[in-house]
């Protein structure tokens, strides 16, 4: 806990409000990690949790970018070659 003081009295806010501000960027990006599983977005997976951004990331991935459908990308099937008989 003296860790979290140190840092909220290096910030000029008060311990408290470093503890939510802590809590609602970790729902958010729980949130956001979860969804982003579930939709197989390995990229959006990576990006929220390697970058901090106090929930904004997370949330807008959560309401604008999971909502999106991708189109898969199906690989060209090889064109059958066809025998002629004699």
């Amino acid at each position: 806990m003296e860790y979290l003081e140190t840092i909220a009295a290096q910030v000029g806010i008060a311990t408290w409000l470093l503890i939510i501000i802590l809590l609602w960027s970790a729902v958010w990006k729980l949130l956001a990690l979860w969804k982003s599983a579930r939709n197989n977005n390995l990229i959006w997976f990576i990006v929220i949790a390697v970058i901090n951004s106090v929930g904004i990331l997370p949330i807008l991935y959560i309401f604008v970018f999971s909502k999106l459908k991708y189109k898969a990308v199906k690989p060209k099937k090889a064109k059958k070659s066809v025998k002629k008989k004699k």
